[in-house]
């Protein structure tokens, strides 16, 4: 057998496979986001994408499968945009060993909101899921998961960040940005319901940092 074939066509295999998956979970967000979670079928996500329930089945072993691979890319998204905010406003800021004042850490909180993905799309999705995992036994248990370990992540960046500027948490990290967490959840909802078209840094540039400095002591 040639090996060296298989060896060159398993890249071009791969990033198929990876486009393929692309695609339907870019597929699984329209129609999640337009039909609701319970009501989407397999057919109509694959009819979107373009792909047969082969093609869904090859890389999904469920609908439930293919959300919670869309919650993860959700986060990976949002992780990658603290991070971006944090070298891009924080780093330098506190590059030269200066104290931030309150007015400084505040303007630095509204401009790293403002690097976060604000599509609505997703906080309905995502609360209808988290209903769906209350009812179920079998989908509660990763659904808690993924928000632990996102916490988690968001937990380690933060603290990092608050340590660069001297500054530390007043109670559990985990705990604090849990709190700010939902926060940021709560006001997504109240904005779906009031039909604030506000951006999301707009909606949260006074209460964020508010919380943040509430919760922070200085090193």
């Amino acid at each position: 057998m040639d090996t060296t074939a298989l060896r060159e066509d398993a890249p071009v295999d791969s990033a198929r496979r990876q486009k393929t998956r692309a695609r339907l979970l870019d597929a699984a967000f329209e129609i999640f986001a337009e039909h609701g979670v319970h009501a989407a079928s397999v057919e109509m996500i694959t009819e979107a994408a373009g792909f047969t329930r082969g093609a869904f089945y090859s890389n999904f072993s469920s609908k439930n499968e293919l959300f919670f691979a869309l919650m993860e890319r959700e986060k990976s998204l949002r992780i990658e945009q603290l991070n971006e905010g944090v070298a891009q406003f924080l780093a330098p800021a506190v590059g030269g060993g200066a104290a931030l004042g309150d007015d400084a850490v505040v303007e630095i909180i509204t401009k790293v909101l403002e690097l976060q993905s604000d599509d609505r799309r997703w906080w309905l999705v995502q609360s209808e899921f988290q209903l769906l995992a209350m009812r179920d036994p079998e989908i509660s248990a990763g659904f808690l998961e993924y928000q632990d370990g996102f916490v988690r992540e968001l937990t380690t960046i933060v603290v990092e960040a608050l340590t660069s500027a001297s500054l530390r948490f007043t109670i559990d990290a985990e705990e604090a940005v849990r709190v700010i967490a939902e926060l940021c959840a709560n006001a997504e909802a109240r904005a779906l319901l009031a039909g604030d078209e506000r951006k999301l840094s707009e909606r949260l540039s006074a209460s964020v940092p508010a919380i943040m400095l509430a919760l922070t002591e200085r090193l």
